[in-house]
């Protein structure tokens, strides 16, 4: 299976947003990357519904949202109206996650849970064959630009090995820090799927980085 690409759009420019969409289509890429943020579960606001609404106009690719907000229940619905194709909450926010992951299908959307990294993989062994992805945060959530955590290689390789237990079908996405260096190595790992944003808008040609990170 080749490697799923992600480009996050918190790393796009705002001010010329849909010409990074359009890059983004005509790319390799696979998913479009939109990280949700409420200043509460995260120390950090990024954008929500409207903004989501408005990129899947023009996205020709599926939605890949990342939920980084509390009592993310409440918004199901309205981020699968929004456009969202793929929804992501964390463990951290979800006192019923069973409940929510099921809201979540029911609402014809992929179900995805983020672990942050201090979680440990072992939380998710009784719903794993439940979960279409799970993404592990690979940095601190909330902000853009940090270092990558090196523990996340030991982390992908424990849920590879409780996916295939499990005889699950779940896809690991990484979410942090992805490189060159870096995403190989998690690839190597056993992930399926990396979100880069700083490193693919940040580039001098954003649409050949993602053509690279698509051959690891």
């Amino acid at each position: 299976m080749q490697t799923l690409i992600s480009p996050s759009l918190l790393a796009a420019d705002f001010t010329n947003l849909q010409a990074d969409i359009d890059m983004v289509n005509n790319s390799e890429a696979d998913w479009f990357h939109l990280d949700i943020m409420d200043g509460v579960f995260v120390p950090n606001i990024s954008y929500g519904i409207p903004v989501v609404e408005q990129i899947n106009k023009i996205a020709k690719k599926p939605l890949d949202v990342h939920l980084m907000i509390i009592d993310p229940d409440r918004y199901v619905e309205a981020f699968k109206k929004a456009g969202s194709d793929i929804l992501t909450v964390h463990y951290e926010a979800c006192t019923h996650l069973h409940r929510t992951i099921q809201n979540i299908k029911q609402h014809g959307m992929k179900a995805g849970v983020s672990l942050n990294p201090h979680t440990p993989i072992s939380v998710l062994e009784d719903v794993i064959k439940d979960i279409d992805l799970v993404l592990l945060m690979s940095v601190n959530p909330g902000f853009g630009g940090q270092s990558f955590i090196k523990n996340t290689y030991c982390k992908v390789q424990k849920l590879k090995a409780l996916i295939q237990d499990k005889q699950a079908d779940t896809l690991i996405e990484i979410d942090g820090g992805v490189n060159l260096q870096t995403g190989k190595k998690l690839i190597d790992a056993g992930a399926n799927a990396l979100v880069a944003g700083s490193f693919v808008f940040g580039s001098n040609n954003p649409a050949q980085t993602i053509s690279e990170l698509k051959k690891l």
